[in-house]
């Protein structure tokens, strides 16, 4: 897919639709290399250039496969972010170890140079601070002075955090200078947390906004018994609303996941969605639903439902 949005703050422009590697690095169960291999493949065939990534995601894996298996950097490189404030603390015999919260300047530089080695770069696009919720003195003391530094060396080209949960996320916003930010699992056709506090700060103040979870853990691509809503078992109330969602969507011959990928999309303050792939055909089907015509009267059917705010369809969002 090659749409992309500008924003005000970002210096490159963010592409529309991203992979998100949590599931490269194993999130769930394993990947192969070549499983690996083919879902990136897929990703240039599909025309995707963005990559979100994280030392986290399989203990750095995530990483290495994105440094072995993507085209070196450049102006027509892939765009890619990856995280800090957490340290990957290996065990003597190299096997993966624990993993550590280390928000000194330090150990985001530290986090940051590691990151770059696995990745094979000499500089990422985007670096988040990665799950800061409880971190608030260290954030303020420490760890976003250093990644604006990190920026003004030119080691990165945007900062931001990558958070699950907006309110923490929209404070962050409005006390410091952000580029971007990624939220998960906030502003879905199941859940509108984002929209009340985040999304209209950042339409305000330029930052653009990268939307991840948009089937919040699976549900929204599946709404079985067996899928997982936000990383747990779905309850059978949010399992009814997504059967729901999906009634209306088939009714007008729509597959529930390409409403779920171009809802986000509805606000203008949302530049990127983000969607964890393990295989290539999980790529292929969603970069087709990405595609994939919704009118204008599901939107609106979905309105009435209570699946999309109706601000989002009357041009008021932001």
């Amino acid at each position: 897919m090659t749409d992309t949005t500008a924003t005000s703050r970002l210096p490159f422009a963010l592409p529309r639709l991203g992979i998100g590697t949590a599931p490269l690095g194993g999130l769930f169960e394993e990947v192969t290399e070549q499983d690996a291999a083919a879902t990136l493949k897929a990703a240039a065939e599909a025309g995707i250039t963005y990559f979100d990534t994280a030392p986290r995601y399989g203990h750095g894996l995530a990483e290495q496969r994105l440094g072995r298996l993507l085209p070196p950097s450049g102006d027509t490189g892939p765009v890619i972010s990856t995280k800090t404030g957490w340290l990957l603390r290996p065990r003597p015999d190299g096997s993966p170890g624990e993993v550590v919260t280390d928000w000194t300047e330090r150990g985001i530089r530290e986090s940051l140079e590691s990151s770059l080695t696995r990745l094979g770069r000499s500089s990422v696009d985007i670096l988040y601070l990665h799950d800061p919720d409880d971190y608030p003195d260290e954030i303020r003391r420490t760890a976003y002075p250093a990644v604006r530094k990190l920026r003004d060396e030119g080691l990165i080209r945007a900062i931001g955090f990558g958070m699950n949960h907006s309110g923490p996320l929209a404070a962050y916003v409005a006390e410091f200078d952000v580029d971007v930010v990624l939220i998960a699992g906030r502003f879905s056709l199941l859940d509108h947390e984002a929209l009340t506090t985040l999304l209209p700060l950042c339409a305000r103040t330029g930052t653009a906004v990268v939307v991840g979870g948009v089937f919040n853990t699976g549900l929204l691509a599946d709404p079985s018994p067996g899928a997982m809503f936000n990383y747990r078992p779905v309850p059978t109330e949010e399992l009814e609303r997504a059967r729901r969602c999906r009634a209306l969507c088939e009714a007008y011959e729509v597959p529930l996941p390409a409403a779920a990928i171009q809802f986000p999309l509805l606000h203008d303050a949302v530049g990127s969605v983000v969607l964890g792939c393990r295989s290539a055909a999980e790529v292929t089907a969603n970069a087709a639903a990405a595609r994939f015509p919704v009118p204008d009267e599901l939107w609106q059917r979905l309105a009435e439902a209570g699946f999309v705010p109706e601000q989002l369809l009357d041009g008021r969002a932001g």
